[in-house]
């Protein structure tokens, strides 16, 4: 089954859109929550730090007392203590006199200066020192990062490794995060077979796309798990159908255009709604996407470099926004080397080499060129409204590393 008329790009994006759906929360300890989505907000439990503290080894005085001091004019003090970071000093500091201080030491009562341990010499308890220092010099002060019952994190806020120890500091050992979707891959084809160094039948093609495939949704965050179900009806529907019992999102590869034995459009069709099939874009024309069980499935190409594209096109943002994280192509603008043609009416996603300034595209563009993928770093874009760009035109690029989760 195939529809005449070809769908705009955005109008597939927006159908896909407005049947999104999101998953599940769950809670998990914080050495799992990297790369995850909150699904909460962070509110601190306490102050960080929770005290005036050290920012370096050295001694805590009077800053005042130290004014004037240099290496010509040194100044006296007596050392009257000594803290060590998780340490707490009963002494108060008076006029001349100081305490040794480890980084992250609390600043003893009396004190409101670090004088740093390099400018100084010591012969027991007698403390001389070069040079001076100001009031909270070398202080980190309470709640300087983080104040107790203050918002520091939003819900839908990407957990990088900064996020963790934000959310650490404010006491969580614990958080709420969206669930990683679970991904069928059903990959549909007799003649695909699993890789070997042996000879194959000239009748065979090393089945690629389960690992290309598997890798992408990886990449958006999500868990695949695979399947092959040959070009059958029977056995397509039956995977289908199993699949959406049991996973969140659907992905076929092969089996999407208008050839004889492609029947997966048919079995999509048979179980639930079509939402699109054809998209005026290249390369992978024949993406479609459909509903069965209230599960989103997507269908794309057996060619592997088609199927590659219609993932970035239309599944990877459906997966991120699945897990409450938005995603939007990050267009950058570079100057093109070469002419590249295009038609209107069609969006292009073409592969290419892009720096800081210009980006030129990969000249082998076949959809079944895998090593084109591998010598590309971006995508060229040219809109529906575009007819393509002349040698030195400014086109819009994306580059692959900005579409990983």
């Amino acid at each position: 089954m195939f529809l005449s008329k070809l769908d705009s790009l955005a109008n597939a994006i927006k159908l896909v859109k407005d049947n999104q759906k999101f998953t599940e929360v769950e809670e998990v300890p914080i050495s799992e929550a990297h790369k995850r989505v909150l699904a909460e907000d962070i509110m601190a439990f306490h102050d960080s730090p929770p005290f005036d503290k050290s920012s370096m080894d050295g001694y805590a005085v009077i800053a005042e007392n130290t004014f004037g001091a240099s290496q010509s004019a040194p100044k006296k003090f007596k050392i009257i203590d000594a803290i060590g970071a998780g340490d707490f000093s009963s002494k108060i500091v008076n006029s001349n006199e100081a305490i040794i201080i480890a980084t992250g030491a609390p600043i003893p009562d009396g004190a409101n200066a670090v004088l740093m341990k390099e400018y100084t010499t010591s012969d027991e308890d007698d403390l001389t020192i070069y040079s001076q220092v100001t009031p909270g010099e070398n202080i980190s002060p309470k709640s300087e990062d983080i104040e107790k019952g203050q918002k520091v994190l939003c819900k839908n806020t990407f957990i990088r490794y900064q996020e963790m120890g934000l959310i650490a500091s404010a006491g969580y050992d614990t958080v709420k995060v969206f669930k990683k979707p679970r991904v069928k891959i059903i990959i549909t084809g007799n003649e695909l077979v699993e890789p070997t160094k042996e000879e194959i039948d000239k009748a065979k093609i090393i089945n690629s796309n389960q690992f290309t495939t598997k890798a992408m949704v990886e990449d958006s965050g999500a868990i695949a798990e695979i399947t092959h179900a040959g070009d059958t009806f029977g056995e397509v529907r039956e995977a289908i159908l199993e699949a959406s019992l049991e996973f969140d999102v659907i992905i076929t590869t092969g089996g999407t255009a208008i050839s004889k034995g492609d029947v997966v459009l048919d079995a999509l069709a048979d179980l639930g709604e079509i939402l699109f099939h054809g998209v005026a874009v290249r390369p992978g024309k024949p993406v479609g996407a459909g509903i069965v069980n209230g599960k989103m499935i997507f269908t794309l190409s057996g060619q592997p470099v088609a199927s590659m594209s219609q993932f970035d096109m239309v599944v990877r943002k459906y997966l991120f926004e699945m897990q409450g994280r938005p995603f939007e192509f990050h267009l950058q603008k570079r100057v093109s080397e070469l002419k590249v043609p295009s038609q209107l009416g069609r969006t292009d996603f073409i592969r290419a080499v892009a720096d800081d300034e210009c980006a030129k595209h990969v000249l082998n563009r076949g959809s079944g060129i895998i090593r084109s993928m591998v010598e590309a770093n971006s995508y060229i874009i040219i809109d529906e409204n575009d007819e393509g760009y002349q040698k030195d035109d400014i086109v819009d690029v994306v580059f692959f590393d900005s579409l990983l989760w």
